[in-house]
C-alpha cells in the first residue's frame, strides 16, 4: 500500500472519529449549573474544548487506522470472511 493511501485513511479515519468524539464530555449550561446568556440555545454547550476532541480523534483515528493497515498487510478479514449470505453467485 502507498504511503499516500495510508495518509488519505488515516485523514478519513480522524474526520469520522472527530464526529464520533463531538457529544462525548459535553455539559449544557443547565447539566453545569452555570447561569446562560438571553438568547442562547438550550442544548449550547457549556465546556466545549475543541483541543480535548481534537486529541481524543487523533488516538482513536491512529488505533483505527494501525489495525486496517495490518489488516491489509497480513489478511485477517477478507471480503469472503464478510459473505454472510453465501457465495458470490457468478
Amino acid at each position: 500500500m502507498e504511503w499516500t493511501s495510508i495518509v488519505a485513511i488515516y485523514i478519513l479515519f480522524w474526520v469520522v472519529s472527530a464526529f464520533i468524539m463531538l457529544p462525548f464530555g459535553v455539559q449544557t449550561h443547565d447539566e453545569a449549573g452555570i447561569a446562560k446568556i438571553p438568547g442562547q440555545a438550550d442544548s449550547a454547550p457549556a465546556n466545549f474544548q475543541p483541543k480535548r476532541v481534537a486529541m481524543r480523534a487523533t488516538v482513536l483515528a491512529t488505533i483505527l487506522c494501525t489495525l486496517y493497515v495490518l489488516n491489509y498487510a497480513y489478511g485477517w478479514i477478507t471480503p469472503e470472511d464478510l459473505m454472510f449470505f453465501g457465495p458470490d453467485p457468478k
